[in-house]
């Protein structure tokens, strides 16, 4: 199972980006989609998650202007950021809990590698 995170960008304070990712591998299911950030010398932060029932939790930092959705037949999460400020610049991670058609009922979590989001003031 891979992730591939895309999307990143420079945006003014104030606008918005969006961000997707894409699930691809041998995947035989999914159930958490979620999103980390990561600033500079500061440790790897939750934004939110998405559950396989579509029920969405975000943390404070980002509640009311992040929105994160899923499209389970094409296995892919998205985050779209509005209203975005500078504190808001890091690099974004994607990961999934998720299930590889060849190791059974084994859920893991996945990571992808990154985009970056920077916010200018």
């Amino acid at each position: 199972v891979q992730l591939q995170a895309s999307g990143g960008g420079l945006v003014q304070a104030g606008g918005s980006l969006r961000l997707s990712c894409a699930v691809t591998g041998s995947i035989g299911s999914i159930q958490d989609m979620g999103w980390y950030r990561q600033a500079p010398g500061k440790q790897r932060e939750y934004v939110g998650r998405i559950t396989e029932f579509g029920d969405t939790f975000y943390a404070d930092s980002v509640k009311g202007r992040f929105t994160i959705s899923r499209h389970n037949a094409e296995n892919t999460v998205s985050l779209q950021m509005n209203s975005l400020k500078p504190e808001d610049t890091a690099v974004y991670y994607c990961n999934s809990y998720a299930r590889e058609s060849s190791l059974g009922a084994t859920y893991l979590w996945y990571w992808g590698q990154g985009t970056q989001v920077t916010v200018s003031s």
